[in-house]
């Protein structure tokens, strides 16, 4: 699996599809939505570095997983409206993949570990 950070990741997706929403024109909606939903990946997974508890984490992280699964939605959109070419949207949907799966792995760590204390 990818070394780097889910921060880091999210960060590199979020510049990436800014990057890529700035030559769109005439997709603001959707534009839009990915560009809220990229960012709050990175923006919830940060604020769970920093949770008041381990159900605060869980639910941060879950909230990042759920912003996750709506930039690929959003790219898949995207992509088939002819606004971003499929190698973009592979490109952009791996990554939230590779996030996805850093972010369940988290989440499934936290709850075993909660358990544990309960």
């Amino acid at each position: 699996m990818n070394d780097k950070t889910i921060k880091e990741l999210a960060v590199e997706l979020t510049v990436e599809t800014t990057a890529i929403c700035d030559n769109i024109k005439g997709r603001s909606v959707f534009v839009n939505q990915l560009l809220r939903s990229c960012s709050s990946i990175g923006a919830n997974s940060y604020e769970a570095k920093y949770a008041q508890s381990t159900m605060d984490f869980i639910s941060k992280m879950e909230i990042a997983l759920k912003e996750c699964y709506e930039a690929e939605y959003w790219l898949e959109i995207l992509f088939k409206v002819n606004s971003i070419d499929e190698n973009t949207c592979k490109k952009l949907i791996n990554k939230c993949g590779t996030i996805r799966r850093k972010i369940i792995a988290s989440v499934i760590t936290a709850k075993r570990k909660s358990n544990k204390n309960d």
